[in-house]
C-alpha cells in the first residue's frame, strides 16, 4: 500500500475560556490516500473548520500529530512549514480570498511565485490551469469583473496549480447560487481526482454524496457515516 498523503493520529484540540478548558477535538484518527475524496459533515460549531485548520498546518494541535506526505507538520519550523504547505496542500474556502488588485492569472500564479518559480513560468502555468477550468478567456480580468462562480473556479485553479497531494475545501459552494454551485461541483469531479486527494467540509448532503466516503464530526470525534 502506498503511503497516505494525509494522516492524523490521536489529534486533539482544546481552547481556554477564562478558567474553563473547551475540548473541541479528541483523539481524532484519519487516513487519506492518493486520489481519495472525503466529506466531513457536522453541526455548526462542531469543530469542522478547526479540524481543517489543523490538517492544513494553519493551527497547532493540543495533542497528537498531523502528517502531510509523511512529515509531521507541527514539528517543522515556521518557514519550513509554510514551504511544505505551499508545495503539498491546496486550499479553497467558502469565500474565494482572491487578491482584488491582481488579475485571475496573477492570483493563480501566486503560490508558484511564493514557492520560488520565475514569474513568467508561473503565469504560463496559471494560464494553463485557468484553461482547464474553462477560464482561458478571463486571464486578465480582476476578481471584481468575475461572477461568483468564476471567482470560485479561479480559487480552485489556484489550489491545484502547484499539483498538491491534497486539497482542503471549506464549504466551497456555500456562497454560490445553485447554478454556480453545480458548475463548481462538476469541476471538482472532472479535475480534482486526476491530481489530488480532496477533503471537503460541507453541510450539504448532495456534496457529501459525491465524495468517496463521509465522516461526521460530533462529540469531538470523527464517526463513519453509512451511505444509503
Amino acid at each position: 500500500m502506498p503511503d497516505p498523503v494525509l494522516q492524523c493520529l490521536g489529534l486533539g484540540k482544546q481552547f481556554s475560556d477564562g478558567s474553563r478548558e473547551i475540548r473541541v477535538l479528541r483523539n481524532v484518527e484519519l487516513t487519506l490516500g492518493a486520489g481519495e475524496s472525503l466529506a466531513i459533515i457536522g453541526a455548526s460549531g462542531s469543530g469542522k473548520s478547526t479540524l481543517l485548520n489543523l490538517l492544513g498546518g494553519l493551527d497547532a494541535p493540543s495533542e497528537g500529530r498531523v502528517l502531510v506526505a509523511g512529515r509531521d507538520v507541527a514539528a517543522m519550523g515556521e518557514r519550513e512549514r509554510c514551504l511544505w504547505r505551499n508545495q503539498r496542500l491546496g486550499f479553497v474556502y467558502q469565500f474565494h480570498h482572491l487578491l482584488p488588485e491582481f488579475t485571475a492569472a496573477e492570483n493563480v500564479a501566486m503560490p508558484l511565485v511564493i514557492g520560488g518559480r520565475p514569474r513568467r513560468d508561473a503565469l504560463h502555468s496559471a494560464a494553463e490551469m485557468l484553461g482547464r477550468v474553462g477560464l482561458d478567456h478571463r486571464l486578465t480580468h480582476r476578481p471584481g469583473a468575475l461572477s461568483g462562480g468564476e471567482r470560485q473556479r479561479v480559487a480552485i485553479a489556484r489550489a491545484l496549480v502547484t499539483s498538491p497531494d491534497c486539497v482542503l475545501m471549506d464549504e466551497p459552494t456555500g456562497n454560490l447560487d445553485p447554478a454556480a454551485s453545480q458548475q463548481v461541483l462538476s469541476l471538482i469531479d472532472a479535475l480534482g481526482r486526476q491530481s489530488a486527494a480532496f477533503i471537503v467540509v460541507t453541510h450539504d448532503p448532495g456534496i457529501a454524496a459525491r465524495m468517496d466516503r463521509t465522516l461526521e464530526l460530533r462529540d469531538a470525534g470523527l464517526h463513519p457515516l453509512a451511505r444509503p
